[in-house]
């Protein structure tokens, strides 16, 4: 082990116990304690099976997680344990990962609209690997961090007006910033491109990785030593999209193969971020107002609005209307939305009193209470940062069940080589596992239920 994460850093959770039995035990932690803030529980166990899924599927790609989808510590220390590079957009988030202890090398300054002040704080800790795309960020390089390594940021289109605020400069516009660089004597290393996931179709990725071919022979041409291409990110982070990460992938390795060939010397890296952490967290928020709105309001039917806050719980828990008659206030209630109660048009507020603080529309909801719980499942990719709930950043539960430490433990002793090793060691690895299947995410900010 290289040190990162330690078992005191997460709850040690034996196979077969998930993590919503470790989110119901804390929600009557919690109501018993009268204490009503917001809380994830994240499941690591469900990275660690990520993680051997991406390099099962893209042997070829080095994966670098980026800082701004998920810098929870728990996540930084164990991806930095299983050897991920790490993609920062700001120097927050360089000093977040290199006070952990991840070296600069592991690094990768991501963002290609960088502060004066932020590029000289890479240079003075040894980040080297950055973008540009344009003469003004090649510049403020070339003044600021002589000892950069930079790629350079393509797209696709070439019509990048009907984009103006699209990164990435067209293969027409190669040629000059390539020269212009080698003038400056700043030090181009490879091409980054970055689709997205409405991006990651067979064919705009395959032409994306084509004019990346022919980006990387201008810059050989012109003497710059290009190897490395980063393909960006776009990675489905659940099963309930368009495509599954496989059929992605597989149309990834399809263009790679053509146009940078094993054997070529390139390396290949990608920027997956919700692919890695959305499934692996959930958030519990519970009630703090509602409001019932009137029938004849223009465009509802329904009855009530609700907010995600917390800062009240019922003192005993009140019982759940699905639990047996002789059921005590103070026990586990079930997560599982009762199918008998009338459901109503709902929406869901944060923070009141801003416009923008609406959540979510036209929910099917019960009639909830002030102090009843909402699960959200699926909440791992920008969700962590307070904005979302307002007040002080939410707690995070980290679990991982035993079989997924030993696994890790295993991997950082004699990483798979094969696709044979690859495979056996891809076995169940969250503690929640075997709900894996049904566990998709709903409508964004939907709850998953309510207790």
């Amino acid at each position: 082990m290289n040190g990162y994460l330690k078992e005191s850093n997460f709850t040690m959770v034996e196979e077969g116990f998930t993590t919503r039995d470790l989110l119901e035990n804390l929600l009557v932690e919690l109501c018993q304690a009268s204490a009503q803030q917001a809380f994830f529980v994240a499941d690591l166990g469900d990275i660690v099976k990520k993680h051997l899924r991406f390099l099962k599927a893209l042997p070829r790609v080095k994966p670098y997680f980026p800082v701004k989808c998920n810098s929870s510590e728990g996540v930084i220390r164990l991806l930095a344990e299983l050897g991920t590079g790490f993609a920062c957009a700001n120097k927050a988030e360089l000093v977040r990962v290199q006070s952990l202890g991840v070296p600069a090398d592991k690094i990768f300054y991501s963002s290609p609209c960088k502060q004066v002040a932020h590029i000289r704080h890479a240079a003075n800790h040894g980040v080297q690997l950055m973008t540009f795309d344009n003469e003004v960020e090649l510049s403020k390089v070339a003044k600021n961090h002589p000892r950069a390594r930079m790629l350079l940021g393509i797209t696709a289109d070439s019509s990048p007006s009907a984009h103006p605020m699209a990164f990435g400069t067209t293969l027409k516009s190669c040629r000059h910033l390539l020269e212009t660089a080698k003038e400056q004597a700043v030090e181009v290393v490879g091409i980054s491109f970055h689709l997205g996931s409405h991006g990651l179709e067979p064919q705009a990725f395959t032409q994306a990785v084509a004019a990346a071919q022919l980006a990387f022979e201008m810059g050989t041409e012109l003497g710059h030593q290009m190897h490395l291409l980063d393909i960006g990110g776009g990675f489905p982070g659940t099963e309930d999209g368009r495509a599954r990460f496989e059929e992605v992938t597989a149309m990834i390795n399809s263009a790679l193969d053509l146009y940078f060939p094993e054997g070529c010397g390139a390396e290949i890296i990608a920027t997956p971020g919700r692919f890695y952490v959305t499934s692996a967290f959930t958030l519990a928020a519970s009630i703090t107002a509602r409001e019932e709105a009137p029938a004849e309001q223009p465009g509802s039917d329904g009855r009530w609005d609700g907010g995600t806050g917390l800062t009240m719980c019922p003192s005993p828990p009140k019982p759940s209307p699905c639990s047996p008659a002789e059921e005590e206030p103070s026990s586990k209630k079930s997560l599982i939305p009762c199918p008998e109660l009338p459901l109503h048009s709902s929406s869901l507020w944060g923070p009141p009193g801003h416009p923008e603080d609406r959540i979510a529309d036209g929910l099917e909801l019960p009639e909830l209470q002030v102090g009843d719980w909402l699960i959200f499942e699926g909440m791992g990719a920008y969700s962590t940062a307070s904005a979302l709930l307002g007040g002080p950043q939410p707690q995070i539960t980290y679990a991982m069940s035993r079989l997924a430490w030993k696994t890790l433990q295993l991997f950082q002793a004699k990483p798979p080589q094969t696709e044979d090793e690859r495979e056996s060691i891809c076995t169940p690895l969250s503690c929640g596992w075997e709900m894996a299947e049904t566990l998709c995410v709903p409508p964004a900010f939907a709850p998953a239920s309510i207790i």
